[in-house]
């Protein structure tokens, strides 16, 4: 039988003409059978239409991908360029599938930046990689919102194994790992962004209870005014957001010459701050600074965390992946301290955005801190100990089947795929360094530890300010700046899945070649002087 949209209309309005009761108001039921005659054009993207036009847009995609290389890298659009090109309202009458596809080249691709290009050097890698793409198509179809185990218990079995699967490619002590029945798991969030701000809730949560089970006459207001808490000078700008949020007091303490925060500075600013009656609770630390990938002393700061009784959280957005590969691992040393740890696979790991996994030794402490538990929320299994409802690890409700970008990534590749992966970004990012320690008119700013250089032309802030407009308004590569103490620095991320030694060598010539006739030109003003 044809259970179509079309057959459906077409019976009902039949029905209608025929005399029988109708089932909506004779208003209603006229416009339905005006629009009989139309049905056809409104239900286009039926099961077979849908077959079509998926292949020729996973050919438009592949396409796209392996040509993206021929495309400029950054766009040439100005602000606010999109919106005279598109009408003022959605159409009344649908379109067609062809006339969109002509608008994406038209509209959409010039105010594209093109972060998969491999001549993209800016900011850290996003991920991509052909088997998270079908994943995420297959997340869509399934399209479940798994706030909780009933709500789809394939959703959430399903993340609950994958991060025990990354946490044992990284080699996370077991309190970590939720296996069948441990105090601790991992999540999926959205950002880093978002498991620095639930880690910094649940913090707050905890210590407040803590203090109010010793003191009940306390307010939680009394508490929160006098809670602080602690990150590096270069830690990422999202570190202040969750203070501002979370309404607590937050201090960048001063790294090192290393850029890394040490575990003596962190104790002299705890003690002045215990003097003062504040309430030490809660210190990030970072692995992998995002100005110059820099690393925290976990093992100086760990302990100090745990004998002052503070939720340590470790941000490892970026230089998480990399932890895959053994000859990276002590990087993380000292992560047994921590009470929560997260990195971002969506950047660095081949799956792509969004994806931020987080780690905690207590998921009670994240419970704890989110739970609220509506009739229409409750499932009979909820108490059984066996189910986790990820609605309490998180501040969104509803989520995505994430973990199916993880499943087909890890499989497609396998662990030994994705350190092959890693070491060649990382070989990449030696090559470069070697090129710019080659040539004496420039200097390395930071150790190259990952797949990050940062370089500048020995010189003044305002010459290399110079350079970087240059490099950007050329547009055949992308960086991005950063400030290291005084110094104005550029940055040389190694990014795309499809980059090659060519595209560096590329890359470099192009630089020197902007800085040559800087220097010439900067020359040339100090003689007419």
């Amino acid at each position: 039988m044809d259970h179509s949209p079309k057959r459906f209309w077409s019976l009902l309005c039949v029905s209608l003409k025929a005399g029988k009761k109708p089932l909506f108001s004779k208003a209603t039921s006229a416009h339905l059978c005006r629009v009989d005659t139309d049905i056809g054009t409104i239900f286009t993207m039926n099961t077979a239409e849908f077959r079509k036009r998926g292949k020729e847009m996973v050919d438009y995609v592949a396409d796209y991908l392996e040509g993206i290389h021929k495309r400029q890298v950054y766009p040439d659009v100005e602000p606010g360029y999109l919106r005279p090109l598109i009408p003022d309202s959605a159409p009344q009458e649908p379109e067609t599938f062809e006339d969109i596809i002509k608008d994406i080249e038209k509209i959409i691709m010039p105010g594209v930046t093109h972060w998969h290009s491999p001549y993209f050097f800016a900011y850290f890698p996003t991920a991509s990689s052909y088997p998270a793409m079908l994943a995420d198509m297959l997340s869509g179809a399934i399209g479940c919102i798994g706030f909780s185990w009933i709500a789809s218990p394939a959703c959430t079995e399903l993340e609950t194994v994958m991060l025990d699967w990354l946490g044992k490619m990284i080699n996370l002590p077991e309190a970590f790992l939720a296996r069948k029945a441990g105090e601790g798991g991992g999540v999926i969030q959205g950002s880093a962004s978002e498991a620095t701000l639930v880690a910094l809730l649940a913090a707050r949560t905890k210590v407040i209870r803590q203090l109010q089970a010793k003191s009940p006459e306390l307010t939680a207001a009394a508490i929160m005014d006098k809670l602080v808490a602690y990150a590096s000078d270069q830690s990422h700008s999202s570190v202040e957001r969750a203070g501002l949020i979370g309404g607590v007091k937050l201090k960048m303490i001063p790294s090192d010459d290393k850029f890394s925060l040490r575990g003596s500075a962190l104790q002299k600013e705890l003690d002045e701050d215990k003097a003062a009656g504040l309430i030490p609770f809660f210190v990030v630390a970072t692995l992998g600074t995002t100005s110059c990938c820099s690393f925290d002393n976990l093992l100086e700061l760990g302990p100090i965390c745990n004998k002052e009784n503070i939720w340590m959280h470790i941000d490892a957005a970026y230089a998480g992946s990399a932890f895959i590969c053994p000859e990276f691992r002590h990087l993380l040393n000292g992560v047994e301290f921590a009470d929560s740890y997260n990195f971002n696979p969506h950047k660095w790991l081949l799956v792509n955005f969004d994806c931020s996994t987080m780690w905690v030794k207590k998921r009670a402490d994240l419970i704890g801190a989110f739970k609220l538990d509506p009739l229409y929320l409750q499932h009979h299994n909820q108490e059984s100990g066996l189910i986790t409802d990820y609605r309490h690890w998180q501040i969104p409700l509803g989520r995505r089947f994430r973990s199916l970008k993880m499943w087909f990534v890890f499989r497609m590749y396998g662990v030994k795929g994705l350190q092959a992966y890693i070491r060649k970004h990382v070989k990449l990012s030696h090559e470069f360094e070697s090129l710019v320690q080659k040539d004496p008119r420039f200097e390395i700013c930071a150790e190259v530890v990952l797949g990050l250089v940062c370089f500048r032309i020995k010189g003044s802030n305002e010459l290399n300010e110079a350079l970087l407009e240059k490099i950007n308004e050329a547009k055949k590569i992308h960086l991005v700046p950063c400030h290291l103490r005084d110094k104005f620095v550029l940055r040389f991320a190694i990014c795309s899945r499809t980059v090659e030694s060519v595209h560096i060598q590329h890359a470099w010539q192009h630089i020197t070649e902007l800085a040559t006739e800087l220097l010439k030109k900067e020359k040339e003003q100090k003689m007419n002087q």
